[in-house]
């Protein structure tokens, strides 16, 4: 059920968040155990399957979490801190072969095929959607209760911090130290028409974003995409259109789910961290990476750079890990080299970006503080991620290459692929641009969800003129999806 649907807006969320501050009456641990049993069956909804596996995988790691902590990881005993490693070690390996097999086995074993010319085949293994947010979620979890140490947890709070609906599909990617002790806490219980209000206005700006916006665009760059994959050859404008078509689409879709999942969060008193910060705003490519995605790009970097060294073993030592953190980053979005790619295509940037800051240093200070040089910084940026895009976006490298040519070469066309799509190629144009004064001019939805709480604060009357008018916004935005022919998914649904 998307966030998106008729079916959510007007049946699940009113009978959850009815349920939720029901049961909350009768004890703080009821509304939490309503709420994880209705996100077990927003999980069962997509898929019945593997609901059975999403509670295996939260029960071995909420046992395995116990035996962790149970052996005083972060105490002296050398004895007990070898047992605890072990622990910590069987709990992940599970972990990353339940996510290797379903997402990555198919992947191997076509390569493996390719390499020795035989032809074995796994048959179709289908995979179990948002099983990359869960398993990184919970391998977190057990990292730091061997690092750090953890409290203990009630499981119904374990289960809920895992199945969690509104971040369970798509993210963002949580940290227990964030939600749990959310979720212990009474207030969170209590029926906050303030935190409503701003709520179902934060969830609105994401369906706009949505809805209208991503959705809105998405024509262009599927016309672009598509007809590329069947060998046609766009000219260099349909290139341009169809790349940057899909930079906003991917931006507005994902950022929207992120908004929508934060609006549905304040409506349970729960915060969600923020999962993007304007990262078309970004001056060098590493801004761009603490503006998108911002909750894998901690996850990355906590779990994965700096276990490998992070930038302590020198220069060359630090731009290996910083290569190698964001290729395994690609290849988390998905089983294709050209996610490979698009990992390996960002991380050289990143390498580049502190070569030249290393190069530069002091130097270049002044330089770096002029509106000229600001905008060639952002213009570059901008281009240098809309180029990888196009292989995060196509099926295969000849695709991709087809576009990319395009987009380099000065032979101009007939757009004969979005002409056949009933595509207008000036209103492309005009929505493009429009789209990058959206994202480069406006504040984003982060400053206005925050605005919005602060007046609904100070503001008693706020709460209920808010929430209707985001109310008549949100279901006039899901009847106009509803009349659409075919239903939209997110695109992170996939990850």
């Amino acid at each position: 059920m998307l966030f998106t649907s008729t079916a959510f807006f007007l049946v699940y969320l009113p009978v959850v968040l009815l349920g939720y501050y029901l049961a909350a009456r009768h004890s703080p641990l009821w509304g939490a155990g309503w709420l994880f049993i209705a996100s077990l069956a927003f999980y069962g909804y997509w898929m019945p399957e593997f609901t059975i596996l999403l509670l295996a995988s939260i029960l071995w790691n909420y046992w395995i979490g116990r035996k962790i902590s149970s052996h005083d990881p972060t105490g002296s005993d050398p004895v007990l801190r070898s047992t605890a490693k072990a622990w910590l070690i069987a709990g992940v390996t599970v972990d990353l072969v339940l996510l290797a097999y379903f997402k990555y086995a198919g992947f191997f074993v076509a390569n493996l095929n390719v390499a020795l010319g035989t032809a074995w085949s796994l048959g179709e293994i289908v995979l179990p959607i948002g099983i990359s947010f869960f398993t990184f979620t919970q391998i977190a979890f057990l990292a730091d209760a061997y690092q750090k140490g953890t409290k203990e947890y009630r499981f119904v709070h374990y289960g809920l911090f895992v199945t969690y609906f509104p971040h369970l599909i798509a993210g963002p990617v949580l940290h227990h130290a964030q939600m749990m002790p959310q979720f212990r806490e009474a207030n969170t219980y209590r029926l906050n028409f303030d935190n409503l209000a701003t709520g179902f206005c934060i969830f609105a700006i994401g369906l706009f974003k949505k809805i209208v916006l991503a959705d809105g665009i998405s024509p262009y760059a599927d016309a672009v995409f598509n007809a590329a994959d069947t060998g046609y050859q766009p000219d260099l404008l349909e290139a341009w259109i169809g790349a940057l078509a899909y930079t906003f689409q991917l931006y507005f879709d994902f950022s929207g789910y992120s908004d929508m999942a934060v609006g549905l969060s304040w409506m349970f008193n729960v915060r969600l961290p923020y999962n993007f910060n304007s990262p078309y705003k970004a001056l060098n490519i590493t801004d761009f990476w603490r503006r998108w995605h911002m909750t894998l790009s901690a996850f990355l970097r906590d779990y994965l750079y700096i276990p490998l060294g992070g930038n302590r073993n020198g220069a060359l030592q630090r731009y290996i890990n910083l290569l190698l953190t964001m290729v395994l980053g690609g290849l988390w979005h998905g089983a294709n080299w050209t996610f490979v790619f698009w990992g390996a295509l960002h991380g050289l940037y990143l390498v580049a970006n502190h070569g030249f800051q290393a190069l530069c240093g002091e130097r270049c200070s002044a330089l770096r503080g002029s509106t000229t040089f600001k905008i060639f910084a952002w213009g570059l940026t901008f281009l240098a991620t809309v180029f990888a895009w196009v292989f995060f976006r196509a099926n295969d490298f000849a695709s991709a290459q087809t576009i990319v040519s395009a987009m380099l070469s000065p032979v101009a066309g007939a757009q004969t692929a979005l002409w056949n799509q009933g595509l207008d190629v000036g209103r492309g144009v005009c929505y493009i641009v429009a789209l990058l004064a959206v994202s480069v001019a406006l504040p984003n939805s982060n400053t206005i969800g925050e605005r919005t709480a602060m007046l609904v604060r100070r503001h008693c009357t706020w709460p209920f003129a808010l929430l209707g008018g985001a109310l008549s916004l949100c279901a006039f935005l899901v009847a106009i999806n509803a009349t659409r022919d075919s239903v939209s998914a997110f695109i992170y649904f996939n990850f």
